[in-house]
């Protein structure tokens, strides 16, 4: 039979002596962490954009008021759309 037969069946014997190997020990260190320095919060400060629509053309403003939540409508007049647009932003 082959080596692998032997090993597989159990019947090989080593003439090999086995060396026993002691595993290491390990001490786990832990290290210390420095307290975290707390930071207040810093109030958002809100600052009013002044925006002029009347200087906008009808494109301009109906892609202002997609940027604001609102779907202006170009067909309507363009003091029709700031009116819309000044009545939206009042709200935010």
């Amino acid at each position: 039979m082959s080596k692998f037969g032997d090993l597989i069946a159990g019947t090989v014997t080593t003439t090999e002596e086995t060396a026993v190997v002691e595993t290491p020990v390990v001490e786990e260190v832990v290290a210390e962490v420095p307290p975290v320095e707390t930071v207040p919060p810093v109030e958002p400060v809100e600052t009013e954009v002044s925006i002029d629509y009347g200087a906008m053309s009808k494109d301009e403003l109906e892609d202002y008021g997609r940027t604001v939540g609102i779907e202006l409508d170009r067909r309507h007049n363009k003091k029709k759309l700031i009116k819309e647009l000044e009545d939206h932003t009042k709200g935010i």
